[in-house]
């Protein structure tokens, strides 16, 4: 059998190894049965849907004919570090890095770090609007973790809230 597409074969392949990953680390846990499910039961069912879902994305990549073969594209470098970036200088703002001495900058510091700099991995930046994205996601965030759940998040640095 021929690839008939690239970009979906390798995508299949994906899911399927993040499926079964997902499946098997489940096993540690206690599965329990569908009348009493244990913290295992539903990452083993998502890892095992996961993987059908790549299998049935890799089957149709070697029946489906596409013109080009949907070849696989370069890697984009730059969306991938700035996503990281956000996500490390997130976690390091949120809860703070006292190993190296930076203490916690609170939920809203962060949320605008995180959004300032994933903004840096598109094609365009314009820092008004990344300003009012990251004022709508703060404040939707303390409204749905600090006011509704009433999650104990430190919210702001406490060189400010003292």
């Amino acid at each position: 059998m021929r690839i008939k597409s690239q970009a979906d074969f390798y995508s299949g392949v994906m899911f399927m190894a993040a499926g079964g990953a997902f499946a098997v680390g489940a096993t540690a846990y206690n599965i329990g049965d569908g009348a009493r499910m244990g913290p295992g039961y539903f990452p083993l069912m998502l890892g095992i849907l996961l993987a059908i879902l790549g299998a049935a994305v890799l089957f149709q990549s070697m029946v489906v004919e596409t013109a080009d073969g949907d070849p696989i594209g370069k890697w984009a470098w730059k969306p991938l570090f700035f996503v990281l970036a956000a996500n490390l200088a997130f976690g390091v703002l949120l809860g703070g890095l006292p190993s190296i001495g930076v203490p916690a900058m609170g939920m809203i510091l962060a949320i605008y770090a995180l959004t300032i700099i994933s903004s840096l991995a598109g094609e365009h930046f314009n820092l008004k609007d990344v300003l009012i994205l990251a004022t709508i996601l703060a404040a939707g965030s303390y409204v749905a973790f600090i006011w509704a759940l009433k999650l104990q998040i430190q919210v702001w640095p406490t060189f400010i809230s003292g």
